[in-house]
């Protein structure tokens, strides 16, 4: 019943400005966000490291001007070099929403965001790491497709994420499912509308199912974002059923959630990767993280009780 209106305030300025400048909430983002500065967020990565994977995010979207994603491949430029010098590179990669590099632009948006995310490719073959587009709603899912075949002519290890509440995802499956191909799939964290997405949590659930089982068939790499015991026992299943080895599929979880499943996969030999966000763009990002489970929400509101 709280999913939609915490979707909507995760878009209302006036409810940002009230997040935002509440202390009682900035203590708490750091469940989910490593820091506002790559400062803060280099020694997480490397606590993080040294049983784990890490994809880490620049918190931004919705850019509306050119300087501002200048700003944002600066900055990831710059996390890229550091993961490089700090010895991370090759344990950490990042994630990249395309509407922070330019996409949303009324002018040459799309153009400006390929662009954008190639020079990100380009600082992350420097650094010897890879990229994972993020996706985002569903009036983005062409483009940013698009955008990746684009990449993948020279880069072939950018990775796509697709989302299962989506009614298209099995086919984007299928046409991903290819050699070498990596995939995040996840369930989705937008308002979408029931003439393209599934409304129904079950719906969400079994099109998720549908759709790891056309990527453990396939030739490419998936990557099961789920922090769903269930989706985390059938990906196991699957991957057995296929002949996947522990180093050919990985499960990816949020940070600051279900941190000891994200330990106890890795301590059995399989490879878990965890989505670091930090930036001080961090109210969006904070308000999916609400609306996806009641948990989390609940965590939120007894810390609030809590402090007072």
């Amino acid at each position: 019943m709280l999913r939609t209106p915490l979707l909507i305030a995760a878009r209302s300025p006036r409810c940002r400005a009230l997040v935002e400048h509440s202390p009682l909430t900035r203590g708490l983002v750091t469940r989910f966000v490593a820091g506002e500065t790559l400062e803060e967020a280099l020694p997480v990565v490397a606590e993080l490291t040294r049983d784990r994977l890490v994809t880490l995010d620049h918190l931004g979207e919705d850019v509306t001007d050119t300087a501002q994603a200048e700003a944002t491949v600066a900055a990831y430029t710059r996390l890229l070099a550091e993961l490089d010098r700090a010895g991370l590179a090759g344990r950490a990669e990042v994630s990249v929403k395309l509407s922070a590099v330019g996409q949303a632009l009324p002018a040459d948006g799309e153009k400006i965001a390929l662009h954008n995310a190639r020079r990100i490719c380009e600082a992350a073959a420097r650094a010897g790491t890879t990229v994972t587009l993020d996706m985002e709603d569903h009036t983005t899912t062409d483009s940013t497709l698009g955008i990746l075949r684009d990449l993948r002519v020279d880069f072939p290890w950018v990775g796509a994420v697709l989302q299962s509440y989506l009614h298209r995802t099995e086919a984007d499956c299928r046409d991903l499912a290819g050699p070498g191909s990596r995939v995040r799939l996840c369930k989705g964290a937008y308002d979408e509308p029931a003439s393209v997405a599934y409304r129904d949590r079950a719906e969400v659930d079994r099109s998720y199912v549908r759709c790891m089982r056309i990527l453990m068939a396939g030739e490419g790499y998936p990557m099961i974002a789920s922090h769903d015991p269930r989706m985390v026992a059938i990906a196991g299943g699957l991957a057995v059923r296929h002949g996947r080895s522990a180093a050919e599929y990985e499960h990816q979880m949020l940070f600051g959630i279900r941190e000891a499943e994200q330990r106890r996969i890795a301590a059995a030999g399989g490879r878990m990767r965890v989505y670091v966000p930090f930036g001080t763009e961090w109210y969006g990002y904070f308000m999916r993280r609400l609306a996806e489970r009641p948990a989390n929400l609940a965590f939120f509101l007894r810390s609030l009780a809590g402090r007072r």
